[in-house]
């Protein structure tokens, strides 16, 4: 493009720095001898970008240490003028205020104010500046890190001082292979970035997502980069993924049922496995199905990475908040909303929120096994409302549908208790396909549980543990937390073995303290001096000083494990989780079973008082010598 520049100065603004304009227009000679004035608003600018951490401030300043070598070498002189803003100013760069410092430095040196900011251009025209306009620089053809993905790689792992990783094959059957055995420089790294955060601006297809301190996220057409520099990352990475294929649910084996399913009933969908197993592509899918039907769908993601067709808009957080997003929504009335990924605590209060306002939605969640999906809701949803919230759970992996639970309420009797007045409202998961009940989840006590149906057939079953549980926690009321105490429970009827020292305790004057203890389980009560048990003749323990055991920390995100201190002061079972966990929330299981979830506190520790449910629980396991593990909470 042909240029003159009558002007003797010339003032550039954020727009031409940014992008590099300027130092090409001096080695084309269109500016030689020319003095470019830089506002000291433009150094502010990108100084504050810079320090937030987003490229584009970095690749401003990089243009600007390229004109002082320019300068150096005597084929320009550039020069600082104008006032620094405020940070207030900064903040109000979007309404226009460093643009208005930006032309008073023009205005003062009678100079050709240079921009590709069309708003810039127009306002400084209006007010009399000379000014050259370019339109906004357009990236063609394919950045470095497209060219250097293989065909069939899902991902793209570039790092300093690593060799460049490609993870290539199909779901259920990745392998990360080296591209190349030089390591990456963190020069090609800088290069690379810069490529891409150019072509965000610039390809109408390709936008910037997220742009913090340290990392940027970029959708780049159909790939998601992720851009992690110090100090957010020890050094410089690009992480590059792109969905393998696009399908549509005709690609996926499923029945004439659950397509009927998912065509006229299901309204509340969690799709649900683990990281890579095809979730996204699956909902994608799914997505392009109810379009097809006539449906209004939407998509509220972060980052949007979903291949959908362009009839369905993809919404991002608005002002950095999925509620806001949520509110427009509820607006625009869709027929199907599809949330990927809900991982945190807002995200399952959103995702209810707007199931409940009558839309449908369809849920990404992070888990290990299909009855995971469901308990995560547990604690974020009341326990009444999990059926109308989710009512279809569709577990994937290895790219192929697994599991489809049905979920739905009911009021009955818990299996394995036979009393009617034991009926209370029951959450039943079945299996999809086969109609059987494979969990039930109720309240006993003040306690959830999630309760398997098929371990019915055990010696003891599911409910008679459970039931034994509460029962051993309400004689403790009475005996405290050293007395040993047994618990049988057989249909309607439980047998509490204590030493028969204190069994007059247990009873109570006239049977009281046990006829209250039936009123609150609904079972038949029976007390008995443990001697008489089979396996008995143990003596009550004098007291006892503090006991300790190890269990197991399981960071999810990560799959490792770190070691985990239980220790039983005498009032407290303190959780050494460790300070590295400090104000996160995780969950606490006895062996297989969840009991609790919680927040670490500021010095790494996880207290519960023994005189809780809780408590009691731990208490129990420890002394027991049963597992204790903390899961981190994704």
């Amino acid at each position: 493009m042909e240029i003159e520049v009558k002007t003797k100065h010339v003032v550039p603004d954020t727009s031409v720095i940014v992008d590099g304009r300027i130092s090409r227009l001096v080695e084309e000679g269109y500016l030689e001898g020319k003095v470019i004035v830089v506002p000291k608003a433009v150094v502010s600018e990108l100084e504050y970008q810079a320090n937030r951490g987003r490229e584009t401030g970095f690749t401003g300043l990089r243009e600007l240490q390229e004109l002082q070598k320019l300068a150096d070498e005597g084929i320009i002189e550039v020069k600082f003028a104008g006032e620094r803003p405020g940070l207030e100013e900064i903040r109000l760069a979007r309404s226009g205020e460093i643009d208005a410092m930006i032309r008073e430095v023009a205005k003062e040196y009678d100079a050709t104010l240079i921009t590709s900011d069309k708003v810039q251009a127009e306002v400084a025209k209006a007010e009399g500046i000379e000014v050259v306009y370019f339109e906004p620089i357009t990236k063609t053809g394919e950045t470095e890190i497209e060219r250097m993905m293989p065909e069939n790689a899902m991902s793209l792992h570039l790092k300093e001082n690593v060799p460049p990783m490609a993870k290539v094959g199909r779901p259920g059957d990745w392998k990360l292979v080296e591209l190349r055995p030089e390591p990456c420089t963190r020069e090609e790294l800088e290069r690379w970035a810069q490529e891409i955060i150019e072509k965000a601006h610039s390809d109408e297809d390709s936008f910037v997502e997220i742009d913090r301190g340290g990392a940027t996220v970029v959708q780049l057409r159909d790939l998601r980069v992720s851009i992690a520099r110090p100090p957010f990352s020890e050094g410089w990475e690009i992480t590059a993924v792109r969905p393998v294929v696009k399908v549509t649910l005709d690609d996926y084996d499923l029945s004439d049922k659950l397509k009927k399913r998912l065509k006229e009933q299901a309204e509340g969908i969690l799709v649900a496995g683990p990281p890579g197993s095809g979730k996204s592509t699956f909902c994608a899918a799914l997505a392009e199905f109810y379009a097809k039907q006539g449906k209004i769908v939407k998509t509220m993601e972060s980052p949007r990475d979903l291949q959908v067709g362009d009839e369905i808009t993809q919404y991002a957080p608005l002002d950095g908040d999925m509620e806001k997003t949520a509110d427009i929504l509820l607006l625009v009335r869709p027929d199907y909303t599809i949330y990927d990924e809900v991982r945190k605590t807002k995200d399952f209060e959103v995702f209810a929120d707007m199931r409940l306002a009558g839309v449908g939605m369809i849920g990404v969640v992070h888990a290990t096994r299909p009855i995971d999906a469901i308990q995560r809701l547990i604690g974020r949803v009341e326990l009444g409302l999990i059926p109308q919230v989710v009512d279809t759970v569709i577990f994937i992996e290895d790219g192929e549908i697994k599991k489809v639970y049905d979920v739905s309420m009911t009021v009955k009797v818990p299996t394995g208790m036979t009393e009617e007045d034991l009926a209370r409202p029951v959450v039943e998961v079945r299996d999809f396909e086969t109609g059987e009940l494979e969990y039930e989840i109720y309240t006993y006590g003040e306690e959830v549980f999630v309760v398997p149906v098929k371990e019915a057939e055990e010696k003891e079953t599911p409910s008679e543990r459970l039931a034994a549980e509460v029962i051993e926690r309400e004689v403790r009321k009475f005996v405290g937390g050293r007395v040993p105490v047994e618990v049988e429970v057989k249909g309607s009827q439980a047998t509490v073995y204590v030493p028969e020292n204190v069994v007059p305790m247990v009873i109570g004057k006239r049977g009281r303290n046990v006829e209250q203890i039936e009123r609150r389980t609904g079972l038949k009560i029976v007390v008995k001096p443990l001697e008489e048990r089979e396996g008995g003749g143990q003596e009550s323990p004098g007291p006892q000083g503090p006991q300790q055991s190890e269990g197991r920390v399981i960071e999810v995100e990560s799959g490792e494990e770190f070691p985990l201190e239980v220790v039983d002061d005498g009032e407290y079972i303190r959780l050494h989780v460790g300070e590295r966990f400090a104000g996160r929330p995780v969950k606490v299981f006895v062996e297989d079973e969840y009991v609790f979830t919680a927040t670490v506190g500021s010095k790494g520790e996880v207290r519960v008082s023994k005189e809780t449910s809780v408590g009691e629980r731990l208490e129990r396991a420890l002394h027991q010598g049963r597992e204790i593990r903390v899961q981190t909470v994704p």
